[in-house]
């Protein structure tokens, strides 16, 4: 496949005529387009539905068909169902296996489509929306900008070219993904906070839909917490700045959901002595499959810049960004970790 970028490779981030073109071909697929699939990563978040959805709700204005989907886990996590338009989300079975366009989103490889990676050969053309470094393009058309904070401002920009309006439904979406990749603005980029006046000028409750993303949790959180956070241990030496890392098995999950189980990572990565946490979780089908979240502080004592844990999980066959990525591992509790500490060695 060919491919269009917003920049040069050794340049991504900057905005100019790639980016121009890559936005004005995303628009000319999109609006002949007479069916639209959206794939977003497996185990999705706010930033890869809600641009899935601001998608979907303007082409089902327009009276494009559209499905938006995920390959697993089967059901949305309860806080994702907040999103506007997740009358759009199928199951992944329902997908078709040909379209007109296929729209995926916030994925930085095709391994992140899970089982859904095989519909792309199905698709005439395929438009790759992506903030992530690691993303190579592996689309018809590549939107990618890792200068982003987050793939719904992609979006936004996509659709202001498009001179479809923003109403409140597809603010929503919007500012779903931007506050939570954004960790509520903490790791925010110049022109985050212009972007959500602008998202909550359409009468958005942002501090609401920040609650419902962020910050409700059933209480079986809590003891689940207390189980995992007695799992955490910290190695002072690993890569110069301190690794800090909790487990969590699938017994200490059965209890709760997916956002639960994402959720132990921002507490884990506030250790003040260690530049990187991570977390091991276990999965509940008991065959030794470990999926590993990695955070990096944007600076640490040595390291002015912070590590680069994409780079980290990408030795292990992940990625994501240079603060925040993750991996899929197999083997014991014990190999797992070990793997990781020397890795940081």
């Amino acid at each position: 496949m060919t491919g269009l970028r917003p920049v040069a490779p050794q340049g991504r981030g900057a905005t100019g005529a790639r980016d121009s073109a890559a936005i004005d071909a995303a628009v000319a697929a999109l609006s002949a387009a007479r069916s639209v699939t959206v794939l977003c990563h497996v185990h999705p978040d706010a930033d890869t539905l809600g641009s899935g959805l601001a998608l979907a709700l303007v082409l089902h204005r327009r009276g494009v068909p559209v499905a938006v989907s995920f390959a697993e886990p089967a059901e949305l996590p309860a806080s994702l169902r907040t999103l506007p338009g997740v009358e759009h989300v199928v199951p992944a079975a329902r997908v078709p296996a040909e379209v007109d366009v296929l729209v995926v989103v916030d994925c930085g490889s095709l391994g992140r489509l899970g089982a859904l990676a095989d519909r792309l050969p199905g698709a005439s053309t395929v438009l790759v929306i992506d903030h992530h470094r690691a993303n190579d393009g592996f689309g018809t058309i590549d939107l990618i900008d890792e200068s982003a904070a987050s793939t719904t401002e992609l979006v936004t920009r996509l659709l202001d070219a498009w001179h479809e309006p923003i109403d409140a439904a597809i603010a929503h979406c919007l500012f779903g993904g931007l506050v939570t990749d954004t960790g509520s603005f903490r790791w925010s980029r110049p022109g985050s906070h212009a972007l959500a006046e602008r998202l909550l000028a359409t009468g958005i409750d942002g501090p609401g839909i920040t609650r419902a993303l962020m910050d409700t949790h059933p209480f079986a959180w809590l003891p689940m917490l207390a189980t995992v956070l007695s799992s955490a241990q910290l190695v002072p030496g690993a890569a110069g700045v301190g690794l800090v890392y909790a487990i969590i098995r699938a017994a200490d999950t059965h209890d709760v959901g997916p956002d639960e189980v994402e959720s132990v990572i921002d507490i884990v990565r506030t250790t003040a002595e260690a530049g990187i946490a991570a977390v091991f979780k276990e999965s509940r089908a008991g065959n030794d499959r470990w999926t590993v979240s990695l955070r990096s502080r944007d600076s640490a004592p040595g390291v002015d810049d912070g590590v680069d844990v994409a780079a980290v999980a990408a030795g292990f066959g992940g990625g994501g960004h240079r603060f925040a990525a993750g991996y899929t591992t197999y083997g014991s509790v014990t190999t797992v970790v070990d793997a990781l500490v020397a890795a940081l060695s």
